[in-house]
């Protein structure tokens, strides 16, 4: 059983949060009775982790209008922030459902309301059978995973059936050279068959992740792997292979989404779900790439990304101050590893406060990170001081949500009320 399950659902909170205890990481140290806290003028803790309410907001409605657009569901990838509130903000703007990677993040899930929960993942392993057979118990919600071998499915559908429960299942297409997954159709409608012919297991349909293709013709290679997953799914339907009301076909994380949905949607008789996940808070770095290669894919092929207007914007940010100017043209930052996410490009500094007023640190360029420093090199037209105040964007916010209990939630004058719990 997860330490998630142990605690009482209906003690589970999704809201916003005000207190907490002094000294908890990214938290005042002295209580307001107005409960507002302001960034720029140190009020807060730092490091902090940081998110811009109305950018974060306005990704939400951003991805769930494209997804309307193009009549398809959507089914944020949970994984990203695992934070019980943004589930709850992304549900209540009309995603269909949540994905995630575990079976303890499919109850924080089920506890922010998710009805239809998609485990981008096969579901191995007695101990992790027993939570999903739980959560099917508890909550009145859909809860599918990923096959791709026929001892798998065997395993599931020994537990699920001993217990008087199915699991809905999908099959999982793979690449050569790629992560899980089926390689070929010709295997993969033998698995359906077995699947089908199991009490404990349904097939539900088929699921992809294509973010695996790279190289130069990754985009036509993307394009045909979609094609054919969607022309598998149909086969399957058409065989009398699916075993629930909707024959689903799923796909799609934050690079390849507009192909993915562009392809799902011109099926009527599938249901066709995506799960890009990292538009929530968007980025400065890989996902902002990406998502560039989105919007000049829309304007050279007329897609409904370029017709929504806006674009995706960042929304997560860490905040520090300089803790040491050792010698001239550098300066050390209080915030590492432990703070923000490095895997994928260093932070990136965006703005800069001195005693509540803004500075100028244009060409300031994080050069390196340690589990509690920053480095950076600074300009020499750059006067940055011992204690001025720094956001930092990041590229993949996966890794920097990760490392934080808590995250502020600022408005536009980077003033906190709330803060927003996550669970790992």
């Amino acid at each position: 059983m997860s330490h998630y399950a142990q605690q009482p659902i209906d003690n589970y909170q999704v809201s916003l949060q005000k207190n907490f205890p002094p000294g908890t990481k990214g938290v005042w140290a002295e209580q307001k009775d107005n409960g507002r806290y302001s960034l720029i003028e140190e009020e807060i803790s730092l490091p902090a982790a940081v998110i811009l309410q109305s950018a974060v907001e306005s990704n939400i409605r951003w991805m769930q209008a494209f997804a309307n657009q193009h009549q398809v569901k959507l089914c944020p990838h949970g994984k990203t922030s695992m934070t019980p509130y943004l589930f709850k903000r992304q549900l209540e703007q009309g995603a269909w459902g949540m994905t995630i990677a575990t079976p303890a993040h499919a109850e924080i899930a089920a506890m922010a309301g998710a009805q239809n929960i998609i485990m981008a993942n096969q579901l191995v392993g007695k101990t992790n059978m027993a939570e999903v057979a739980r959560l099917q118990s508890c909550f009145d919600v859909n809860f599918y995973c990923s096959v791709d071998s026929t001892l798998n499915v065997e395993q599931l559908s020994n537990f699920f059936a001993e217990r008087g429960q199915q699991v809905k299942v999908f099959i999982e297409l793979g690449v050569a050279g790629g992560r899980c997954g089926v390689r070929g159709i010709e295997a993969a409608t033998e698995l359906a068959k077995r699947i089908h012919q199991l009490p404990g297991t349904a097939l539900a349909g088929v699921e992809v992740y294509e973010g695996v293709i790279s190289g130069d013709d990754a985009e036509a290679r993307v394009r045909a792997f979609i094609a054919e997953t969607a022309e598998f799914a149909k086969s399957l339907k058409d065989q009398g292979l699916i075993d629930t009301k909707d024959a689903i076909v799923t796909g799609a994380g934050s690079a390849w989404y507009d192909v993915v949905a562009e392809t799902f949607s011109q099926y009527n008789d599938l249901l066709p779900v995506i799960r890009p996940g990292c538009y929530l808070t968007h980025d400065t770095g890989i996902y902002d790439v990406a998502q560039k290669k989105v919007m000049d894919r829309a304007e050279k092929n007329k897609g409904v990304a370029c017709r929504l207007g806006g674009d995706l914007k960042n929304a997560l940010e860490v905040w520090a101050c300089v803790v040491s100017t050792p010698e001239p043209g550098k300066a050390v930052i209080g915030m590492g590893k432990r703070d923000a996410s490095y895997d994928a490009g260093l932070p990136v500094a965006e703005r800069g406060f001195r005693n509540g007023s803004a500075i100028d640190i244009d060409g300031l360029i994080a050069t390196a990170v340690m589990d509690q420093h920053t480095f950076v090199d600074v300009p020499a037209n750059c006067d940055l001081q011992v204690g001025d105040v720094i956001a930092f964007s990041t590229s993949h916010p996966c890794l920097t949500f990760d490392k934080w209990r808590y995250i502020a939630l600022a408005d536009d004058n980077f003033t906190v009320e709330h803060w927003l719990p996550t669970q790992f």
